[in-house]
């Protein structure tokens, strides 16, 4: 049971890291959303398939094994040493099953999507400036969930959860991973924070919901299980970005953690 807040903010534990022997080292976790060709993108969350393969052809030559949160997490569990990479993909766009897992697929690479339970079937509505964009089916979650992809929760609607009332806010996490576990016929593990956006209530409800993890964007000092950084990638992100990237993520890291223990006094 997760317990209540009293006096000071009580950080949530890192629960698994840094790993024995390491002082830091929050897991390396790429943040995509669509794989299309698209006029417009003004949110910048769209990758063409083309850059898309190029940026998988990039990670395995450099020895790097695209996986599924869930996959990566228990790796770390399990002491593995491999050179493995999550792969994460908000909103549950069709174009996932279309442009992105054949070439997963050929990589031998895996990857977690995080799908919006009472939006499966629709579109992006979410993203009043943007190009509408087809969301995956129940039947294709279904098909995806079957053949070994990782599906987890984006939330019910979409919603930012900081700030929300109680009710709300467990109705996006709970019911939620109710919804997609019976859809799946499965065990739902993780959870996506809607826009990145978490608070430590958040944090807490999605403990409390038993998911075994959860994935934000940035490092803040709630980073660990249940807000795990992750990495932004788009369309413009080629060989030398991507470099710069993972190392700014190690940099990140370290930085974040000296603040959390600042913080912590």
């Amino acid at each position: 049971m997760v317990a209540e807040l009293t006096g000071r903010p009580q950080l949530l534990p890192r629960q698994g890291w840094p790993e024995p022997g390491r002082r830091y080292g929050a897991p390396w976790i790429l943040m995509y959303h669509s794989v299309a060709d698209e006029d417009e993108d003004p949110y910048q969350l769209t990758v063409s398939p083309e850059r898309f393969a190029a940026q998988m052809r990039w990670l395995a030559a450099r020895g790097w094994r695209g996986v599924s949160v869930r996959e990566l997490l228990a790796a770390r569990a399990a002491g593995r040493r491999e050179r493995l990479v999550g792969l994460t993909f908000d909103d549950g766009y069709a174009d996932f099953a279309r442009h992105a897992v054949p070439v997963l697929a050929g990589y031998g690479f895996t990857a977690t999507a995080y799908v919006v339970a009472d939006r499966l079937g629709e579109d992006n509505g979410w993203d009043v400036e943007g190009p509408r964009k087809a969301l995956l089916t129940d039947r294709q979650v279904r098909e995806l969930a079957r053949t070994g992809w990782e599906i987890g929760s984006h939330g019910l609607t979409h919603t930012a959860l900081p700030g929300v009332s109680a009710e709300q806010l467990r109705a996006e996490v709970r019911d939620s991973r109710a919804a997609l576990e019976e859809l799946v016929g499965g065990r739902v593990a993780g959870f996506c924070y809607p826009y990145g956006a978490v608070d430590e209530p958040a944090a807490r409800a999605v403990a409390a919901a038993g998911y075994d993890y959860a994935v934000a964007i940035q490092h803040s000092v709630l980073v660990g299980r249940f807000a795990l950084p992750r990495c932004y990638v788009g369309d413009r992100d080629g060989a030398w970005r991507l470099r710069a990237k993972r190392g700014r993520h190690g940099l990140r890291d370290v930085m974040t953690e000296l603040r959390r223990r600042g913080s912590a006094r």
